[in-house]
């Protein structure tokens, strides 16, 4: 999903011009989409941070457990995740989260609200 090579860069008007990565540009819209897609890869089955981590690594929202877990607790809070802990074969026991009801229907919501800004960006391209 990476529209652009590392190189691109738009330039701001101001009072000089400054190069920006397109990188940089969209790293809040990133940061922004990260909820939508755990919840995506939530909805799968009950899942374990590293595979999430596993998941996201190699795209353009790889993260780190910093980022993660803090962003789980959020959510759990909100009601859109709960965990379960379960034994490990190689380990202690791990935190398998699953969405509850709240959060299958928050991500059926972010699901209609992304295709209608896809359409929408479609549409405005013509």
């Amino acid at each position: 999903m990476q529209p652009f090579g590392n190189n691109a860069t738009l330039l701001l008007q101001g009072s000089f011009l400054n190069a920006v990565s397109i990188n940089e540009k969209f790293a809040s819209i990133r940061k922004g989409l990260l909820e939508f897609l755990i919840l995506r890869i939530i909805s799968s089955d009950k899942v374990y941070v590293a595979d999430m981590l596993q998941r996201l690594s190699g795209t353009e929202f790889a993260t780190q457990e910093g980022t993660l877990y803090p962003l789980l607790s959020k959510m759990r809070r909100e009601g859109l995740v709960d965990y379960e802990w379960q034994e490990s074969d190689a380990g202690p026991p791990r935190k398998y989260y699953e969405l509850t009801a709240k959060g299958k229907s928050q991500l059926a919501e972010l699901n209609d609200y992304w295709k209608h800004l896809n359409a929408t960006i479609t549409q405005l391209g013509r």
